[in-house]
């Protein structure tokens, strides 16, 4: 498979958007999205596991993720899904949390998913809500997490 991507953090607007086209046809896109099986093997950057990978993919539907890092940090992360339709679009808001389960980072996030081709063009539209302070320093993480995580999203989907 070959990907390209595109990345951009917009700090004016507390936003990372993420393109990525997948050679992969969009209902198997959609799928490792959106199975739990599939999500804990590429969320996350590059070397994080994923020992807890919850998710009730609906309207109102929880979502829950504990990423570990390779020395053994856990990072643990908790959203709900706002708005699905299958298989064009996710809408969730995650929230990163601290190790006391405080929020760190709660974003807004958009995914779209586009035939094209046989092909998937895969947007991720990510900005920050509240906590403005913690969350203009979190920008830079966040697109390096993402832009990593769609890197492991191809290698899982190739050995599929």
């Amino acid at each position: 498979m070959v990907a390209t991507t595109s990345a951009a953090v917009q700090r004016n607007e507390r936003t990372v958007v993420i393109t990525r086209v997948f050679d992969a046809p969009r209902e198997l896109v959609w799928k490792a999205w959106t199975d739990p099986r599939h999500v804990a093997q590429w969320w996350g950057p590059q070397g994080f596991t994923n020992p807890v990978c919850e998710m009730d993919v609906r309207p109102g539907g929880a979502l829950r993720i504990v990423m570990r890092a390779p020395d053994g940090a856990e990072h643990p992360m908790r959203g709900v899904f706002r708005e699905i339709l299958e298989p064009e679009r996710l809408v969730f808001i995650a929230v990163a949390e601290d190790e006391n389960g405080s929020p760190l980072l709660e974003a807004l996030t958009t995914v779209t998913f586009a035939e094209q081709g046989g092909k998937t063009k895969l947007n991720v539209h990510a900005r920050a809500v509240g906590l403005a302070v913690v969350a203009e320093r979190m920008l830079e993480g966040m697109q390096a997490g993402w832009t990593q995580s769609l890197e492991r999203l191809e290698a899982h989907m190739a050995g599929a």
